[in-house]
């Protein structure tokens, strides 16, 4: 009988959030398409400093090591051309990084190739590229500038927040339109009915996969939930992950607190949440992507381009 293999974790990365370009971009932004091109060129033996997507790609790379097989694909998606790009793979190279798949767009929006490639989560600095691709079903986040430092463990910690992201922004949705206690009652009410799902349950139910993998004792991958509910309403996110055969390994139901301190002692490698707020608070301490997803990004401007 033959063995069955658990699917690649596919996570499709933007040059910008893999390496840190501000410089180019600001040639970019300031002088335009030619001059941006003219300075890549010249540079593009001048090794890039690692970005806010870096260490999450570099530790999410070294479990294809622990596993013994390639476990896990990190796909470059860049706007730039494969000219103007080559700095990006001599970078690559440099850090010894095994990232083999790349689109470059020559302009255009890459976010269209997640797909494509098959990619559970799409990570960019461009908040148009990520919105693009949620309205597309597809994972994805904005990662924002970071005043903490990259966790030094080795051991890969994602968190995430619940509405909007793992699930459906509907109770979020009540919450926002008829205040806490209508919120509140219709979650004790719905105790036992699953909350449908958000943008990111494939990413965390590919992520268990992996996760699975090792012993529980030994996984170098630890999940949080870090969600501004309370009881009674933990209650059916509880019931939801069991129904989903999904496990995270802590849950910080905080009651409307402020999320950064505990993020920062959770030591969060990347923390993934739809609200600005609680993005803002968070990359005070750690990685942060925001979901641009649901209710509370209705009508509202992206945070970054």
């Amino acid at each position: 009988m033959t063995k069955s293999v658990n699917p690649k974790l596919v996570i499709a990365i933007s040059s910008t959030a893999l390496f840190d370009m501000r410089d180019s971009h600001e040639i970019y932004e300031k002088q335009g398409v030619a001059a941006y091109a003219d300075y890549q060129r010249q540079h593009e033996d001048d090794i890039l400093e690692p970005g806010e997507a870096f260490p999450l790609a570099s530790k999410l790379l070294r479990i294809n090591e622990k596993l013994g097989g390639e476990r896990v694909e990190i796909i470059l998606l860049s706007r730039n051309s494969a000219d103007t790009g080559l700095r990006v793979f001599n970078s690559i190279a440099h850090h010894k990084l095994n990232i083999t798949r790349a689109a470059f767009s020559g302009g255009d929006s890459p976010y269209r190739y997640v797909s494509a490639f098959a990619c559970h989560l799409f990570l960019s600095t461009n908040a148009s590229d990520v919105r693009n691709a949620l309205q597309n079903g597809m994972a994805a986040a904005t990662l924002l500038p970071s005043q903490g430092g990259a966790n030094s463990s080795d051991e890969l910690r994602l968190a995430f927040d619940g509405d909007a992201v793992l699930f459906s922004d509907d109770s979020e949705r009540i919450f926002k339109e008829q205040g806490l206690d209508a919120f509140t009652e219709n979650e004790k009410k719905s105790a036992h009915q699953p909350l449908d799902a958000g943008p990111f349950k494939s990413f965390l139910q590919a992520l268990q996969g992996l996760q699975s993998e090792f012993p529980s004792e030994r996984c170098p991958i630890r999940t949080a939930l870090v969600t501004a509910r309370a009881a009674p309403a933990h209650e059916r996110v509880v019931r939801t992950l069991r129904e989903w055969n999904v496990r995270i390994d802590e849950s910080l139901f905080l009651g409307g607190l402020s999320k950064g301190e505990f993020l920062k002692s959770f030591a969060a490698d990347v923390f993934f949440d739809d609200q600005q707020v609680h993005c803002s608070s968070a990359a005070e301490h750690v990685a942060t992507g925001h979901v641009p997803h649901g209710v509370a990004n209705e009508n509202s401007d992206p945070v970054t381009d």
